[in-house]
């Protein structure tokens, strides 16, 4: 078994940063990457960005690309998501994720975070 904790969602501006974390604990020698999604309300949930533990290669989705980084602390089993310009089209609730391999399609995740809600209001 594997548990996923998110932290660090919240209320933030538009053009405001924000700072997620997701610690993995359990049997996490089971999975080569982790990553974050997002589901925003009546919407289908989507990739934002992974990472593999191996080497740290990373991929970002293209909506944040140049917004969003992706980093790891292979000591802390711990990733981190730091999102800077943030609009209000990135409200959503973001989960942390691990699977096998590093991927963008949410059917191949093997474990899911409870989510952290971001909203981005004025």
């Amino acid at each position: 078994q594997v548990q996923l904790v998110e932290s660090g969602g919240g209320l933030v501006q538009p053009g405001g940063s924000l700072r997620l974390s997701c610690t993995a604990s359990g049997r996490i020698f089971r999975f080569g990457a982790m990553g974050w999604f997002r589901q925003a309300p009546g919407k289908e949930r989507e990739f934002v960005a992974g990472i593999r533990w191996s080497g740290g290669y990373a991929s970002y989705a293209d909506s944040v690309k140049g917004r969003v980084t992706i980093s790891r602390d292979n000591a802390k089993n711990t990733i981190y998501l730091q999102m800077n310009s943030l609009t209000p089209g990135d409200t959503a609730v973001y989960y942390c994720a691990a699977a096998t391999v590093l991927t963008s399609r949410p059917e191949e995740v093997d474990y899911w975070g409870q989510g952290t809600q971001v909203t981005v209001s004025s």
